[in-house]
């Protein structure tokens, strides 16, 4: 960054007191940066943009996160890293195939161990890292995720950067380059698009090289995203004049849940006391309900039927009534709360009023009959497994955080960036949820693959060598 050089350090050392980490503005001592020009403390845009607003006022670029001693630059929009950074950019932009140095297999696992684990024993890396790295031209958000998921899940490190899988998004989805503020349920809708996509790009071109025996396995495998997070809707639409009914079936990876009409009407600062709470079944139910369609718009195919027959004259146009209901369940359920609209200024405001969630959802009243009595009422029975929580007022600034439920300890965890806390369930069902995600208690048969099936697929993936393998 050029304005480092630029810099002249303030002659107050204050800041260097921890008792002075406070925002001067809210006396907040959550996320503080102090100003490094002239040792001004206030917050980040987690909390209140009290240390952006006083960069807009006075000009000066550069403030120091008190705690972990992150700098960023205001005028770069970005944080100022080391030289490490580029050392790194450098490396992945090496193509194995045309430099000499890296023709071997094991030279360039022990750069890709080195970003993973920050120099970490490159013995174990050689255990964990996949034998080819694919080339800079040939980026692949499978083959990161596969390598992150080995090294993450091997238990031997307790620090693991994902600045590789950060760089294959960053060259493959272009929209979320950089570190400016980006929506997490957009980032991830992209995310899985791509993984199902190179997916069954790749499942096409080896088709030929699988075992006709595994065939049907491999499919299960190509298609785990649509697996574990495609669901379908019914679509029905009702003519008011002869009541005829049209279906429609409609795939969805996730459910956008809009808030109640009575909460877009209130004003900044002002929420009734009886209505400072929500529930997240009142959305479901809102989302499943009949609503009517504005005036005269809809063919409807059984009053027209006739009339197409014997003349050419424009189609009669009724009134009608839509209902969406849910048609299949998926293994785990997506709800996105909507919590951000467009207000009158052409920018969007956050509706920040808390949701009460269920720690065990039943989706049972939100679905078609026809689905009600073919399937087992377990089937309907969702756990709540983990919680995306937006900090801040706005859509443009703020901070995502996560709660995770550990299925193996049976605990819970939040996830502020570097930062791992076990806590209660009590403090999640008080997070101001954004995203929830919901588990399945009983899985149906034909959606399953067993870790058997599974771990024979794997090992016959291996044996395909010169070959990187994608699977995550």
């Amino acid at each position: 960054c050029k304005h480092v050089g630029r810099l002249r350090l303030a002659q107050d050392h204050s800041i260097l007191n921890p008792q002075k980490w406070c925002c001067r503005e809210c006396a907040t001592t959550e996320s503080v940066w102090a100003c490094l020009k002239c040792s001004h403390v206030a917050c980040g845009r987690y909390i209140e943009d009290h240390a952006l607003k006083h960069f807009e006022k006075t000009g000066h670029p550069l403030a120091m996160e008190v705690r972990d001693l992150y700098v960023f630059c205001y005028l770069c929009k970005d944080y100022v890293l080391s030289h490490l950074r580029k050392f790194r950019e450098c490396f992945l932009n090496l193509d194995p195939s045309k430099t000499e140095q890296l023709s071997h297999g094991a030279e360039a696992c022990e750069l890709e161990g080195l970003c993973l684990n920050g120099g970490a024993s490159l013995s174990r890396s050689l255990e964990l890292i996949q034998n080819k790295e694919p080339s800079s031209k040939h980026i692949s958000l499978c083959h990161e995720l596969h390598t992150l998921f080995r090294v993450m899940w091997s238990g031997k490190w307790a620090l693991v950067s994902p600045f590789a899988m950060l760089h294959s998004v960053w060259s493959l989805i272009p929209a979320f380059r950089g570190y400016d503020q980006q929506d997490a349920q957009e980032f991830l809708c992209e995310l899985l698009h791509k993984v199902q996509q190179e997916l069954e790009s790749e499942g096409t071109k080896r088709r030929i090289l699988i075992p006709f025996s595994q065939r049907k396995l491999t499919k299960q495998v190509l298609k785990v995203v649509n697996t574990i997070f495609h669901g379908q809707l019914l679509s029905q639409v009702t003519c008011v004049s002869c009541n005829y009914k049209s279906n429609t079936i409609e795939p969805f990876w996730d459910l956008s849940l809009e808030f109640p009409e009575r909460y877009h009407c209130i004003e900044k600062g002002f929420i009734p006391l009886n209505q400072t709470q929500c529930l997240l079944t009142e959305m479901l139910a809102k989302f499943t309900e009949t609503e009517a369609l504005e005036g005269r718009i809809y063919a409807c195919d059984q009053c027209n039927s006739k009339r197409r027959k014997s003349n050419p004259k424009p189609l009669v146009l009724s009134e009608a009534r839509k209902q969406l209901m849910i048609y299949r369940l998926p293994q785990v359920l997506r709800l996105h709360l909507k919590r951000f609209r467009w207000s009158g200024r052409n920018h969007r405001e956050k509706i920040g009023v808390h949701v009460v969630f269920d720690q065990v959802l039943t989706m049972e009243p939100y679905c078609c009959r026809d689905m009600l009595s073919s399937l087992d009422k377990e089937t309907f029975a969702y756990d709540l497994s983990a919680v995306v929580m937006h900090h801040g007022k706005g859509f443009g600034s703020g901070h995502y955080t996560a709660y995770c439920y550990n299925t193996e300890g049976g605990f819970w965890v939040h996830c502020n960036d570097s930062k791992l806390n076990v806590c209660s369930v009590e403090e999640v069902c008080k997070t101001q949820a954004y995203i929830l995600f919901y588990t399945q208690r009983t899985v149906q048969g034909n959606a399953r693959i067993s870790e058997t099936q599974l771990q024979t697929q794997v090992q016959s993936s291996n044996n395909d060598e010169g070959r990187p393998r994608t699977f995550p």
